[in-house]
């Protein structure tokens, strides 16, 4: 059963140690291959997660972020290296591991309701329709679309459909959730809307969250670490301990001397790395 319990520390709201990571990714490399040359985009990355973390993923276009969370994710085979979601190794979507993509409208079926769009997956695990009904029905309180159920996607706005999409993902309570640009095609308050609705739902259901972000500003602004992504094959740049105080607030939060140096600093590297590569 879904359940939102409020915590203070997300660390503690699975219950397990807080030094074992959820996640450990162990020099991880991928490389495409076109026609007869080889084409290197991740090149030795090593990342570990803890539980409740949430990390931001940022670095320029075309640096392989979305390619990194799809093999992190399952649905894409690295080349050389290991992934290990809660002491398992990654070879297959994991059944405690949730996925947001940016493209909302794709993920959701517009021929059928809310509800039955967020029931989809719990269908494919086995739960019988009662479960399946409540599971959908506390998701969708959880980001605030209690009388959306019975619509369809289409007839909800952007930010709505991503909601859905996020209670799709919450309806099954994984252990970590991997979002890639998850509100890049949103208006600029709904954005802010959807920050803050993540941070909330990650709070309260004490989840790990993996995203992918283009937008600086955003990953300070939810990040307990901020990963830069860099070079050419991409490698982690830097890791960056985002101490900002919690709750953030989109005013307050944004006004702190100590966002600003954080923006600053990551705003740097990515700028570096474009001279580096003559972009």
């Amino acid at each position: 059963m879904v359940k939102a319990n409020v915590v203070t520390n997300s660390l503690l709201a699975t219950g397990a140690e807080p030094s074992r990571p959820i996640l450990e990714i162990c020099d991880l490399s991928k490389t495409y291959r076109v026609g007869n040359d080889l084409h290197p985009v991740l090149e030795g990355i090593s990342l570990r997660v803890s539980r409740g973390e949430f990390v931001c993923i940022v670095g320029p276009s075309g640096a392989g972020k979305s390619t990194f969370l799809r093999c992190i994710a399952g649905l894409l085979p690295p080349s050389s290296g290991s992934i290990l979601l809660d002491a398992q190794p990654v070879h297959h979507p994991p059944p405690k591991l949730a996925v947001v993509f940016q493209d909302y409208s794709r993920s959701l079926m517009p021929w059928m309701s809310v509800a039955s769009n967020v029931m989809l997956p719990l269908r494919s695990k086995g739960y019988v329709r009662s479960e399946q009904v409540k599971r959908a029905d506390e998701a969708l309180a959880a980001v605030g679309l209690t009388a959306a159920g019975s619509k369809y996607p289409w007839q909800l706005s952007g930010g709505m459909q991503q909601r859905v999409a996020i209670a799709r993902a919450l309806a099954y309570e994984p252990e970590a959730m991997l979002m890639d640009e998850p509100f890049a095609s949103v208006d600029a308050q709904t954005r802010s809307d959807l920050e803050d609705l993540i941070l909330k739902v990650r709070d309260a259901f004490g989840m790990t969250v993996l995203l992918v972000t283009h937008d600086i500003d955003e990953s300070v602004y939810l990040a307990d670490r901020v990963v830069v992504m860099a070079g050419s094959p991409t490698s982690v740049r830097e890791q960056i301990t985002v101490d900002l105080p919690n709750p953030r607030d989109q005013v307050n939060t944004k006004l702190l001397p100590r966002f600003s140096e954080l923006r600053a600093h990551v705003m740097t590297l990515i700028q570096e790395d474009r001279v580096n590569r003559g972009v």
